[in-house]
């Protein structure tokens, strides 16, 4: 072995150059499976500083990474075998390119002479997660791994954060090579912009300043540039309103005056209507999803349009934008605070009084049922967020408990808030969980789920119970696939093909919390709800799961029906759409 002050250089194997390059790329943990083609990078795995934690199921570790990624802003790792292990990560890589989280798959080959002739275990990985990857490696060779490995992690975290796949052919993790380090990371044809160009933050200043209605549509994007406070200080400095896209929440506090809440589907009046009415919509780090948009043709109908992305194929995709600027969402958000400051503002107050008007009018929920033996979903997240406090980290899985999730728990900072937003992951809660709270150990991390979401992954609160991973779970029990549920209420004339789950009956999630090393807690009145979440509280050592037993019949929210204007937004079923023509 030869090093110097600055460079390492030694003979090993590629599966230990692997773990050589992931351990000086400041990996911590990784989540995975073993198996037959990616063996031999477990050996070595065993004696690195490297945590490693063995899941039930590829999904589970894909689903972990993402959700240390997204609770930390790190690079999360997931490994899996060849075949069936491969593809087991497929779900969790979708997820991850939708949501855009930094995450890498590595993945175990047959041997190189092997692939193509459909030997046992193989699979095309790399083309089948061509389209769902940021990009995507086949590593032949032992001597190209790390530079594989050195660039995959490179492309994850940079630019448009997404999913890198390296799959590596079992003989290039066998063979031996004079590993050398550090590696040269130069991707002549990957330069993203960062910097937005300085002719573009003017001439949005100027547009907001001649604007009578604008809004700021902050997206996803605003946390993974770790720009909240950037935003907040122009939301201050300006005084401009704000609504915050599903996968935003956090990025401006609850508390601020000036944010009117998560606009779409299942939106807040008041954030819906900002949009709506508005004749200057400033875009940052959102894509304009079909469910924040409705029905694309009257979205924001008389509203100009500043987009900022840091991918510039998002920039008129679904609508044009009047003024593109391609760069990093901090810097922008920061250039356009300083070329505000030089400009004359105008007087925006009776726009905010409209948009407070809709606020008090049109609460998100009013109480609902008054019969004091029935747990009310809205009422057992709302209190859970209380007791819990701004501190705690949440993540839910998909369907009207995440929406509910949305709308009562109180987010104060970033990265406190993990969901699936692009792909609407069911299965995400649990695994997510977890992986959340092995990035941030000290963190308090209450998952929100549904009784079928819940069911597809629960097996990962095994490997939480064995790893010392005390994630706690509220199971919001409906007995049944309440989203779809909804729309069979609404839009099928009641007829409920194949939605009732009978989880009143199977399974009794308290025994099964129990069998898989959790607290297993139940809470079926409201007078229940406050001591079972202190108990759950209380617990330190293992998992907690806790089941709130609710009506079947409970409905999400305000609701825009799919393909539907946003003009057509209603607050409960038998009420026609809200919109007095005109409140401005």
């Amino acid at each position: 072995m030869a090093s110097s002050e600055n460079r390492f250089i030694a003979t090993m194997t590629g599966a230990r150059a692997l773990v050589e390059t992931l351990e000086r790329l400041g990996v911590e943990v990784a989540f995975g499976l073993p198996g037959g083609a990616i063996l031999p990078l477990f050996d070595p795995l065993f004696d690195s500083s490297i945590r490693h934690i063995l899941c039930r199921h590829e999904q589970g570790a894909a689903h972990a990474a993402e959700g240390y990624a997204t609770a930390t802003g790190r690079v999360g790792v997931c490994i899996a075998t060849s075949g069936p292990g491969a593809t087991n990560l497929v779900t969790g890589l979708a997820d991850a390119y939708m949501d855009s989280v930094p995450i890498v798959a590595i993945t175990g080959q047959v041997s190189s002479a092997a692939i193509g002739t459909d030997a046992f275990q193989e699979a095309d990985i790399r083309g089948i997660t061509f389209p769902i990857t940021k990009h995507s490696f086949l590593v032949k060779e032992a001597a190209a791994i790390p530079q594989a490995v050195a660039e995959a992690f490179h492309i994850a975290a940079t630019g448009r954060p997404g999913p890198v796949l390296v799959d590596v052919a079992k003989d290039a993790l066998n063979a031996s090579i004079a590993f050398d380090w550090p590696v040269a990371v130069e991707l002549p044809g990957y330069r993203p912009t960062v910097a937005p160009h300085y002719r573009q933050v003017k001439q949005a200043a100027n547009l907001i300043a001649q604007a009578a209605r604008p809004v700021v549509l902050a997206g996803g994007g605003v946390v993974k540039a770790d720009a909240a406070d950037a935003l907040r200080a122009l939301v201050d400095q300006t005084g401009l309103p704000v609504v915050t896209t599903l996968m935003a929440r956090g990025a401006l506090p609850d508390s601020h005056r000036l944010n009117f809440g998560m606009p779409g589907m299942h939106g807040a009046v008041a954030a819906v209507g900002a949009l709506q009415r508005c004749d200057l919509m400033i875009t940052v780090g959102a894509r304009f999803d079909d469910r924040v948009t409705g029905q694309l043709s009257s979205f924001a109908p008389a509203a100009k349009v500043i987009h900022c992305d840091i991918d510039p194929a998002e920039i008129s995709k679904n609508r044009l934008a009047d003024l593109p600027v391609v760069g990093d969402a901090g810097l922008f958000l920061e250039a356009l605070g300083q070329r505000l400051a030089e400009v004359e503002l105008p007087d925006w107050q009776p726009w905010l009084d409209y948009l407070d008007g809709l606020r008090r009018k049109y609460p998100t929920w009013d109480g609902g049922d008054d019969d004091a033996a029935v747990i009310q979903p809205q009422a057992v997240i709302r209190r859970l967020s209380e007791l819990a406090g701004p501190e705690a980290v949440f993540v839910t899985g998909v369907g009207q408990h995440q929406m509910w999730a949305a709308h009562f728990v109180a987010l104060e900072k970033p990265r406190h808030w993990l969901t699936s937003g692009g792909a609407g992951t069911m299965g995400y809660c649990v695994p997510a969980a977890m992986g959340a709270k092995v990035g941030r150990p000290e963190a308090l991390v209450w998952g929100i789920d549904g009784d079928g979401c819940f069911q597809m992954t629960n097996q990962e609160l095994a490997t939480c119970a064995l790893n010392g991973i005390p994630v706690k779970i509220a199971v919001i029990n409906n007995q049944a696939l309440g989203m779809v549920r909804q729309w069979q209420t609404l839009f099928y004339g009641q007829r409920y093909s194949n939605t009732d789950l009978h989880t009143d009956r199977v399974p009794d999630f308290v025994k099964l919390a129990e069998a898989l090393g959790c607290v297993g807690l139940r809470a079926t009145r409201p007078d229940q709800v406050d001591a079972v979440i202190a108990q759950a509280m209380a617990v330190e050592d293992r998992p907690v799961v806790v089941e709130f037993v609710v009506p079947k019949d409970a409905m999400v929210w305000p609701m825009v029906a799919a393909g539907a204007s946003n003009d057509d937004i209603k607050i409960a079923r038998d009420l026609a759409p809200i919109w007095e023509e005109d409140d401005l």
